[in-house]
Formats: C-alpha cells, sequence, structure tokens
C-alpha cells in the first residue's frame, strides 16, 4: 500500500471494536503514517493506571469506573488535539460512551472495526495477554455489533490483511462519514 499522507491535525479518532479487531495494530500503524503528528492513546493504558480497587473493564460492575476512566480518556484525546496533533484513541469504547467524546471542541471521528467473531476470538488466544475468554469477547462482540443509530460508523474488516485495514480506516477518515454527531 502507498503510504498516505493523513493531515487530520486537531482531531480526534476513536477507533474501536471488540477485543481482537485489530484497533491497537491500526492504531499504531496510522500513527506512523506521514502528514500532521499524531498521538495514539491505548485505552487499556488508562484502564491500567488503576492499580488498588481495579475491575476488569469487561465486567458488568465496572461500569462506574468504566466512566472514570473514559472521561480521562477523552480529558488526554482533548489535550492532544488542542496541541495540533491527530489523536487516535485505541478501546473497547462504545455509543454508551460517546457523551464523554462528544462535549469535547476537537472535531471527533468513531469507527468501529467489526471482525467476524471466530477471527477476534482467535486473535484474542494467539496474542498470549489480555482478554483471552471467549464468552466476554463474545459478548463484547455482540455489544459492538448493535451501534444502533450509529450502525453507519461500523467498518466490517471480513479477514482483511492489516494493510487492507488500514487503507480501509484511512479512506474512512478521508471521507468525512465517520465524524461523531454532537
Amino acid at each position: 500500500m502507498a503510504t498516505a499522507a493523513i493531515d487530520f491535525a486537531g482531531h480526534i479518532l476513536i477507533l474501536s471494536g471488540p477485543p481482537g479487531a485489530g484497533k491497537t495494530t491500526l492504531a499504531r500503524r496510522l500513527a506512523a503514517l506521514p502528514g500532521s503528528s499524531k498521538a495514539h492513546l491505548h485505552a487499556d493504558d488508562f484502564f491500567h493506571a488503576i492499580k488498588h480497587g481495579a475491575i476488569s473493564p469487561y465486567r458488568p460492575e465496572a461500569h462506574a469506573r468504566n466512566a472514570v476512566v473514559i472521561e480521562a480518556l477523552a480529558a488526554a484525546a482533548q489535550a492532544y488535539a488542542a496541541g495540533g496533533l491527530l489523536t487516535i484513541v485505541d478501546g473497547v469504547i462504545g455509543p454508551w460512551f460517546l457523551a464523554a467524546f462528544r462535549r469535547l471542541a476537537a472535531p471527533v471521528h468513531y469507527l468501529v472495526l467489526q471482525p467476524p467473531l471466530e477471527a477476534a476470538i482467535a486473535r484474542c488466544r494467539e496474542r498470549g495477554y489480555g482478554l483471552a475468554d471467549a464468552s466476554a469477547v463474545a459478548a463484547l462482540h455482540a455489544q459492538l455489533a448493535d451501534l444502533g443509530e450509529l450502525r453507519a460508523h461500523a467498518l466490517a474488516t471480513g479477514e482483511a490483511t492489516p494493510e487492507q485495514a488500514l487503507k480501509r480506516v484511512v479512506d474512512a477518515l478521508a471521507s468525512g462519514a465517520f465524524a461523531l454527531p454532537r
């Protein structure tokens, strides 16, 4: 793939999807492309910042704690965007957590990668870290498959190679079709 320059200084791209969707791989590749300066915020790092009192974010009782983490993540994304960087937020961020991003001054784009369930489970098991429980991956996959009014923000990745998926994400961002309504 020819490397395209990405010039979205001051914007935020939320690159969401279930575990095993390829979010982190794509976010790293996007952040390395030429064009405007870019920051990559890995949501897992924000969750792992909580030491005593940490709750696995996929557990139902973690919702209130997750909301705190999302607020911190959104604030950090806004700070980077205000500094002129395209800020790529990579995490399992469903529509239920978008209010924190909708309040931001920076333009926000929301893209949800949707791999086949079997591929997501296999990737989680193969990588050797993070969530590997098939039922938890399946539950998160199902939650992010039903985007309601934001279904146009889904990007089916199928069996795309990382290069093909990167091109799809770059094209999606460039189209403007994934801008998050306020």
